[in-house]
């Protein structure tokens, strides 16, 4: 981590002890529950690598070598928080370097740092008990969360305890639903492994965006000020409300200058892609091997439309994960369109460089991207 005078901008360490601390225990289950439970991930993660494959007609380049990793919640916290601070690292070196080091910036920092750790672990402590998977991009391997060799990495993450627990939310069967979520997570680790300029692209664009905040803490301030006040005078959205007013936005949304919000349309736009054609694989795939994939989906899509009540509700909006939810929704609609105007093959022109990418717009209209790669390809 970048750091001036020994004092660092976030304070990771405190992020994992905060988190940690307050992550709520998993599901109770026996020792042999969890021995169980851990090995037939493992074996689903093996076996969906194959339906995936075939199904997508996607050639991974070195998968093998990309571990899969079964963990618990503390475990994915580790990992997440040392992505961050992989693709923080340069902003925040930034804004540290723009604070200075002389002797009240180095305690105003020493208090930040801690504060902000307290802070990002809070915000992992309510994510951790709710990630079932995760393909973890970026995150530098380390003993206890091996990766990818090469400068790539990568590494696929499924949280037992999670997956336990829904499964006995939902009432389903579990052997089902564990296949089920291992297809959708081994079509992320398809699609990074299968692509190789996409991480690179889409580290790059986390940089531009990250590269245009605004690091003048009087303007900063002045946003937040703003993002406050219009979260707090909301209120409930009126009826046909589509969520595109102020009032609808996240925080996160709130506090972006004009030319992050263009760079957001461009991510929102992958994301949308990737989710989206994981939901379509895991649909297409799951009839052949999971027997009750109809009540499975059913009744998962219920319960990531509806949130836990009204604090995880609130959360979700704050900060954007009701986005995610329509990038899952909307991404699925434009795979199911584009297959069957042109087939799996010639889905897969999307995979051919950055160009080929869907934009937001095209997202939202299939057709425009069929016009724009197909036609004018032909």
């Amino acid at each position: 981590m970048t750091s001036l005078g020994g004092v660092e901008m976030v304070d990771w360490n405190l992020a994992v002890a905060t988190a940690t601390r307050l992550v709520k225990p998993g599901p109770e289950v026996s020792r042999e529950e969890a021995r169980e439970a851990v090995a037939e991930l493992r074996r689903h993660a093996s076996a969906a690598e194959e339906h995936v494959r075939g199904f997508t007609r996607m050639t991974p380049d070195g998968a093998a070598d990309t571990p899969v990793l079964v963990v618990d919640r503390p475990g994915w916290i580790r990992a997440n928080v040392a992505g961050f601070r992989e693709l923080l690292s340069p902003l925040l070196g930034k804004m540290q370097a723009r604070r200075g080091g002389g002797p009240g910036n180095a305690v105003l920092g020493a208090v930040g740092g801690k504060v902000t750790g307290v802070e990002v672990g809070m915000l992992l402590s309510f994510m951790a008990s709710r990630v079932l998977g995760q393909y973890e991009t970026f995150a530098p391997p380390t003993r206890d969360l091996p990766g990818a060799p090469g400068e790539g990495g990568g590494r696929l993450l499924l949280v037992a305890p999670n997956i336990v627990h829904v499964e006995r939310e939902l009432d389903v069967d579990p052997h089902d639903f564990r296949l089920w979520v291992c297809l959708h997570e081994e079509t992320h680790r398809t699609q990074f492994s299968a692509v190789p300029w996409l991480r690179d692209h889409i580290e790059g664009e986390i940089h531009a965006f990250l590269g245009e905040t605004d690091i003048e803490p009087s303007a900063l301030l002045e946003r937040l000020r703003e993002a406050f006040q219009s979260l707090a005078g909301s209120g409930r959205p009126e009826p046909g409300d589509d969520g595109e007013q102020d009032g609808g936005r996240s925080f996160v949304e709130l506090v972006q200058t004009p030319a992050q919000r263009e760079v957001l349309g461009r991510i929102t736009a992958v994301m949308s892609l990737l989710e989206g054609h994981a939901d379509y694989v895991m649909d297409g795939v799951g009839p052949q091997v999971v027997p009750s994939v109809a009540e499975i989906r059913e009744k998962f899509q219920k319960r990531r439309a509806a949130g836990a009540g009204r604090l995880d509700q609130a959360l979700r909006r704050l900060l954007g994960l009701d986005a995610k939810l329509r990038q899952y929704r909307d991404g699925e609609r434009f795979v199911r369109a584009v297959v069957e105007e042109v087939g799996m093959d010639g889905f897969n022109r999307v995979w051919t460089s950055p160009n080929t990418l869907p934009t937001k717009a095209e997202i939202a209209e299939p057709a425009e991207w069929i016009a724009r790669v197909h036609r004018k390809a032909d």
